[in-house]
């Protein structure tokens, strides 16, 4: 208890010296806290929007398709079998029929993915809704990004091209039925909706499908011919990768702020080692071991930790709880990252980050702490008391 006691006296007689350490140090606590939550939002949020939009419960794959290779989509469609049909009719799943297509905008081409989804699916979050308002023409709804990128609006029609199940190129008319705006990129980029019905039609394939998107939560896996199921932790896993890697990248930040904040420890010891020669060699003459010692100065630095916990709390809790509520605004550029991010990620922030970050600021600082301090294991009373560290 005494050492306690000691260390809490010679931290507050410290005076200015321990706020500028504890102040330091707390800019690493802010910083950790704010980063990793930021990451944790980011994640949670590109995962929703993207499960919503284009995962929901998981995925049928016909045997020949591969989303990386467009060259299979010719080949990559199929009857739907009986099992899949029983849960599409019961509006557990819905089917999407996927070719490659050419469109003609304002004189030039442009290559781009037609995919034949139901209007009345409420699977995804696609407002497909709006491919039944247009009994006369083939309604299409594209994302703002194609819209921007060919020149397109709610209203206009631009002829396509593609090639049937027979191989036989054929053209028309597709009208803009409406511009969705989604976080998306990867059912907006290049992609052109329309209803299952029509593309069947067009391409020769009645009942046929690339894709069947199950329900959310749906626990449907068996084993189908000519049918790969992709759960989520298969679809998602290049997305947490992709988050875990730029997560990775940002903690060099905060890695560097800790390092910052710890040299400055480091030099408080070493300078209050210095200049606290002879109270040592008294406390030494007085009876005080020096594994005591040690513990006195170690149990200082690591008070610096606990200080600088109380100062954060004091200015970052109330910033951090604002940018949760509010979000923290990202720009325009933000769809080129290439996952589904909005214009504003909302971090989250839970006690087990701020539990570990307080334990890994507090262990570190004892570290840091320590190290200087080993000096004193060879330090005589009678040389400390003359001022001297051998």
């Amino acid at each position: 208890m005494i050492i306690a006691k000691l260390a809490f006296k010679n931290i507050y007689g410290a005076g200015l010296r321990t706020w500028l350490n504890a102040i330091a140090l707390s800019f690493s606590f802010v910083a950790i806290i704010f980063l990793q939550g930021l990451y944790n939002g980011m994640n949670n949020q590109v995962e929703k929007a993207t499960v919503d939009a284009q995962y929901a419960g998981g995925h049928y794959w016909q045997n020949k398709y591969d989303p990386y290779d467009p060259l299979t989509l010719n080949d990559a469609h199929e009857k739907i079998p009986g099992d899949l049909a029983k849960l599409i009719a019961a509006k557990k799943a819905t089917p999407i029929l996927i070719r490659q297509a050419t469109i003609y905008p304002n004189g030039r081409f442009q290559n781009v993915f037609l995919k034949g989804i139901e209007p009345e699916q409420n699977i995804l979050s696609i407002p497909t809704s709006v491919l039944t308002d247009d009994k006369e023409s083939i309604p299409a709804l594209i994302g703002s990004r194609m819209a921007k990128s060919s020149g397109l609006k709610a209203g206009d029609y631009i002829t396509v091209r593609w090639r049937d199940t027979h191989g036989t190129f054929d053209a028309n008319e597709l009208k803009i039925a409406a511009v969705m705006k989604t976080d998306v990129p990867d059912i907006d980029n290049g992609q052109f909706w329309i209803p299952i019905d029509k593309m069947r039609e067009m391409t020769a394939m009645p009942d046929e499908a690339t894709i069947i998107v199950l329900e959310k939560g749906s626990s449907f896996s068996a084993e189908v011919d000519h049918w790969q199921h992709k759960d989520l932790e298969f679809l998602l896993r290049d997305l947490r990768a992709l988050v875990l890697t730029k997560s990775i990248g940002g903690s060099i930040f905060y890695i560097v702020l800790l390092l910052l904040a710890m040299l400055a420890i480091f030099d408080t010891q070493v300078l209050s080692i210095f200049r606290r020669r002879k109270e040592m060699g008294t406390l030494m003459a007085l009876g005080m071991t020096r594994s005591k010692i040690i513990q006195l100065f170690t149990l200082e630095g690591a008070m610096h930790a606990v200080l600088a916990a109380l100062v954060a709390a004091a200015y970052g809790l109330p910033l951090l709880i604002h940018v949760a509520r509010t979000g923290y605004g990202l720009p325009e550029a933000s769809d080129s990252f290439g996952f589904a991010l909005g214009n504003r990620i909302f971090p989250a922030f839970t006690a087990g980050l701020v539990v570990a970050t307080t334990l890994l600021v507090l262990i570190v600082t004892t570290i840091v702490s320590y190290l200087p301090t080993r000096k004193i294991a060879k330090l005589e009373p009678t040389d400390a008391l003359r001022g001297k560290l051998t």
